[in-house]
């Protein structure tokens, strides 16, 4: 099969992409930078490449410098980037902890910029004839575009939307609001469901894939639709949840996937053959690098455990109110995180000026003074080998069965139950998953009246101003978690899926008593309550110059 497209309609159209969303630096700059005649007669080759920029801006969103798992990381309760004293770090990652929010993040700028670079290169292959005929080849790349779609909703909510490549010299997209964005996402999956196979192909989106975005956005959905400034979003519609259950049991019903027996399998370099997971994003070290967990968690020194010779920084940090949180008989402690007096290799003990290196759980503070090279426990749940480059290797699970599981039970304690499931069947899919990673099947075991009753996060400002060698100077507010309305699921959403990107979605529609969500009204580490609800961030000041249809969120005007 050979495409033909014409020189200049090629070039007019990339050029009104770039200036309607500003960067577009992932679009065929290599495959069409030499075109020499009028027309051209692409390959097959040339086919399947063009298909490449679909798949690398999900990529570099996802885990590119100031990436979207950045995002929704460290702005919540589980972990952060403080500035390092001696090392660097902070900036705008103390920002994003403190959620001290502004359009000049480069966070927010950045996925923005990705989001829409994918967003475009789907537009422009869906716009060949060729493709159109092809309805498996066209319903996937719909559901790719409606992915990225889905995560800029996610993060800005009323953001611009346009499904056409080509446009006239100086077009501009329009502002969609966030009814008119629902409306597409969920007209547009609808659309395509059943249409996209059933193959398990790393990076490819199947039918179940399509469950899974159609079930996220249902689960989400009250916590969407809300006004900026007011104090709760309304849950008294609850028919959202049982669509998400309608869906998710669809993936459940088709025995297709199930629980992986060992936790850690989702997380290795190669993650194609876990039966858990539904859609995953391949990395490679030579090709389709960028999985950079463990040099951000590292210490320099610490690399010699493994001798992977990746650069490491030792930046990220856990917060300890959170590690308090684990069960001491979960297997998840020991398999996501590294802690205590480390060793080389060959077993030698790893010195740092003459001193051994331990890594210690307490911290400092966020950037008053900041923390200590050593200060924090490092995640390892990230599979390092030895003589790798670190886990620039590693493929990322972004949907996987225990996900599945995990929203149908929230969804039945939510509801109360559903078509017959009762809220002990949630209990019971939550004690599935849990199972894997406790030897005593009773610690697995858990109840109902657990998963409805407060979280045991022990909320509150927590930080130490002193500077180390001097007094400590501890700055410490208690607020517990007994208020958190299904508080004993949030944490078993934590402990299941940290560095997943999950943490902040969850945060945002788990509401405390008072009506605030989580995610606005607790304090963690240097991080303060606010008084009103942060669901959304602001749209990136580059977006906003570039289009002057564009209007800011209300919140951060």
């Amino acid at each position: 099969m050979k495409i033909r497209f014409n020189k200049t309609t090629l070039v007019s159209a990339f050029a009104a992409c770039t200036i309607s969303f500003s960067s577009c630096t992932d679009l065929s700059e290599t495959l069409y930078s030499e075109i020499a005649a009028e027309e051209y007669e692409f390959t097959d080759r040339d086919y399947q490449a063009m298909f490449a920029p679909v798949y690398s801006s999900l990529r570099d969103m996802y885990w590119g410098w100031y990436s979207m798992a950045d995002i929704m990381d460290q702005s919540s309760d589980v972990w952060c980037i403080p500035y390092r004293i001696g090392i660097g770090w902070g900036d705008l990652y103390v920002s994003l902890h403190k959620h001290e929010f502004h359009s000049q993040i480069a966070h927010f700028n950045d996925g923005w910029n990705r989001a829409y670079s994918g967003i475009n290169s789907c537009n422009k292959l869906l716009d060949d004839p060729k493709i159109q005929e092809d309805e498996k080849t066209s319903s996937q790349l719909r559901a790719y575009r409606a992915l990225y779609y889905y995560l800029l909703f996610d993060l800005f909510r009323n953001v611009p939307l346009d499904t056409q490549f080509a446009h006239e010299e100086g077009w501009l997209p329009e502002q969609a609001s966030t009814q008119e964005m629902w409306d597409f996402l969920i007209s547009e999956l609808n659309d395509i469901k059943g249409k996209c196979g059933n193959d398990n192909i790393m990076g490819k989106i199947n039918n179940y894939a399509v469950n899974m975005m159609l079930a996220k956005l249902y689960l989400n959905h009250n916590a969407y639709f809300r006004g900026a400034n007011e104090l709760s979003y309304d849950d008294s519609d609850k028919s959202w949840y049982g669509k998400c259950i309608d869906e998710l049991n669809e993936i459940i019903n088709s025995g297709v996937y199930s629980l992986s027996n060992n936790y850690l399998d989702n997380f290795k370099e190669d993650i194609s053959t876990s039966p858990e997971i539904i859609f995953g994003i391949p990395f490679e070290m030579n090709y389709a690098a960028g999985n950079y967990m463990a040099s951000m968690w590292m210490h320099e020194a610490g690399r010699a455990t493994w001798e992977f010779n990746a650069w490491a920084t030792g930046g990220a940090a856990v917060l300890p109110q959170f590690l308090d949180t684990y069960d001491p008989e979960d297997n998840r402690f020991d398999d996501c995180w590294l802690y205590g007096p480390q060793y080389k290799l060959n077993g030698d003990p790893i010195y740092v000026d003459g001193e051994h290196m331990t890594y210690t759980k307490e911290l400092h503070s966020i950037d008053n003074p900041g923390c200590y090279p050593f200060e924090s426990y490092r995640l390892i749940k990230y599979e390092i080998l030895s003589g790798d480059y670190a886990s620039n290797y590693d493929d990322v699970p972004f949907f996987r069965y225990a996900d599945v599981l995990m929203m149908k039970a929230e969804c039945l304690l939510r509801l109360g139950g559903y078509k017959g499931e009762s809220e002990q069947v949630a209990a019971d899919l939550v004690t599935q998953v849990r199972a894997r990673n406790f030897d005593n099947p009773a610690k697995a075991t858990v109840t109902v009246a657990k998963l409805k009753g407060g979280s045991c996060y022990n909320y509150g400002h927590r930080e130490n101003t002193g500077k180390m060698g001097e007094a400590d100077n501890w700055i410490i507010t208690e607020e517990g978690g007994d208020d958190i309305i299904l508080g004993g699921l949030l944490d078993e959403l934590a402990w299941e899926f940290v560095a997943e990107h999950h943490r902040r979605q969850d945060l945002v529609r788990f509401k405390m008593a008072d009506g605030r969500n989580v995610y606005t009204g607790k304090s963690w580490f240097c991080k303060d309550a606010h008084t009103f609800n942060y669901d959304a961030f602001p749209i990136p000041k580059g977006a906003l110059d570039a289009n002057l249809k564009l209007k800011q969120h209300e919140a951060y005007q």
